[in-house]
């Protein structure tokens, strides 16, 4: 049987043959992460703004695939190519694919009626993805009769500053691809043939794991296609910054647990977590963490950040996928070894970065270590604020001036088998202090969690009693993480003197 393929399927034999085998004959087997359905959500979002972008007088048309099925749509994506008007959504099916365009614009060109596509995606730049994306989508629009005279990818700029009310124009920059689209017609046709051929086995084709199961996408069939594959009680991927070309090679020799991994291959903080792990001991130079921080006396300051991003800005003056700060937890040592812990959290709606700024300098007072972990995103967002508002900068770089960082101390002085091989604060509190634990927060566990908490708590239709209890859940969220940072810098400095 010939079968008609749509570009994502083309596009899935592009990244694995036998992710496109599983797409058609067994796609119950697919499980996507919550990160990939986000992808989804955003790519959306973008599409809907694109259309406001190309039609601002609203005179196009949207092809409802979901509603209308897909033979009508072709249908009526024909019929409106006699039009003079934009189109979106339009669907072409011909030659053994079909696709679905983001935006067909009409021109005139030498008395007669041609028409312009453009691709749109929610990423920064362009992908060599998107280059085949688009080869699909001009082969199967010109088979289709399509009087196809441009075709070009716009991604979002990056550097666009919203100017405010709903006022997105610039948001998107153009490529211009279509020599190189046109003259890929034999290379697609290829693609189509090689995915008959594929499709038409009885069986799934025979290819492991590796690189290409993330790369473009994270694919939903890994658990599927790894389920055989050896499972070490020790893995090699937890040797920290160990490089894949060494792993893969160690895998085409057989070795997958670290027990078998040569030493002459690892450096000296691979090697420990090798020791130690294989040992099932605890690495602690106390002494060492205890010196590290000696320097910085009380009062102290432990500091955490949540940010949001948004691929369409909805404030003004920010750009798109800009880390947007709204909340913070500050705890407060005093010489006295007396703790207090302030919080800020504005899910108001508006901008939060002002009121954010203000709030962090009246609460970290003038001197005293300000405590972080993994000071490279805090110090960024402070500078970011600095520029942001020139008259809060003098006193939000002082703040930078004071941050002392507890993740190099954590990754050089500690290290528990627990933690495989990463320093991340979820993984190092566990193995330190284990009563304290993220999962017994009721819910919001994660980063990803208290955005996504976040964007529903500013959502004008979450009621009053969802927005509270949403509220309660990222305090307590952030508010974990400083008190962790707190009995972090104890247990570091061997301030048992003190009960926190």
């Amino acid at each position: 049987m010939i079968r008609t393929f749509s570009k994502s399927k083309l596009m899935a034999l592009r990244q694995c043959p036998k992710r496109l085998w599983l797409e058609v004959h067994r796609p119950d087997l697919r499980e996507d992460s919550a990160a990939t359905q986000a992808s989804f959500q955003v790519g959306f979002q973008v599409g809907d703004i694109a259309q406001r972008i190309y039609d601002p007088e609203g005179l196009g048309v949207a092809i409802d695939l979901q509603n209308e099925g897909f033979n009508r749509a072709f249908e009526r994506s024909a019929e409106l190519l006699h039009s003079a008007q934009p189109i979106f959504e339009a669907g072409f099916s011909s030659a053994g694919a079909l696709a679905f365009a983001d935006v067909m614009l009409p021109e005139q060109k030498d008395g007669k009626q041609v028409w312009r596509m453009v691709e749109v995606k929610s990423s920064t730049s362009v992908k060599d993805y998107h280059r085949d994306d688009v080869a699909v989508q001009a082969f199967v629009a010109q088979s289709a009769g399509v009087l196809l005279d441009a075709i070009a990818l716009a991604h979002i700029d990056s550097s666009w500053v919203y100017p405010g009310n709903e006022d997105y124009r610039g948001l998107l920059k153009e490529n211009d691809l279509t020599a190189e689209a046109l003259s890929r017609t034999d290379e697609v046709k290829g693609w189509i043939t090689q995915a008959q051929s594929i499709v038409a086995e009885s069986s799934e084709p025979v290819i492991g794991t590796g690189d290409h199961c993330g790369t473009p996408f994270e694919c939903g069939f890994y658990d599927y296609c790894s389920r055989d594959e050896p499972k070490p009680e020790h893995p090699v991927c937890w040797l920290p910054r160990f490089s894949s070309t060494k792993a893969k090679e160690l895998a085409i020799q057989g070795v997958y647990d670290l027990k078998d991994v040569s030493d002459a291959l690892l450096n000296d903080k691979q090697q420990r977590v090798k020791d130690y792990t294989l040992a099932n001991e605890v690495f602690f130079d106390a002494a060492g963490a205890a010196t590290d921080l000696a320097a910085h006396d009380l009062p102290a300051y432990f500091l955490d950040f949540e940010t949001i991003q948004f691929a369409v800005p909805i404030w003004k003056g920010t750009r798109p996928y800009q880390q947007i700060t709204f909340q913070f937890s500050l705890h407060t040592l005093a010489v006295s070894g007396q703790l207090e812990q302030t919080a800020f959290l504005d899910l108001s709606g508006n901008n939060p970065s002002e009121p954010f700024a203000h709030a962090l300098v009246g609460a970290c007072g003038k001197q005293g270590p300000v405590y972080v972990y993994n000071a490279g995103f805090e110090k960024a967002r402070i500078r970011e604020l600095a520029e942001r508002y020139p008259h809060l900068s003098e006193s939000l770089l002082a703040l930078n001036e004071r941050v002392v960082d507890l993740l190099p101390i954590a990754r050089e002085r500690y290290y528990h088998p627990s933690q495989q091989g990463s320093w991340s604060i979820k993984k190092v509190l566990p193995a330190i202090i284990p009563e304290l634990r993220y999962d017994a927060l009721d819910g919001v566990q994660d980063g990803g969690m208290a955005m996504d908490a976040f964007l529903e708590g500013i959502h004008p239709n979450t009621c009053a009693e969802r927005k509270a209890q949403i509220e309660q859940q990222l305090l307590d969220y952030c508010k974990l993480d400083t008190h962790a940072m707190v009995r972090l810098w104890q247990v570091f400095a061997g301030r048992t003197d003190l009960k926190l």
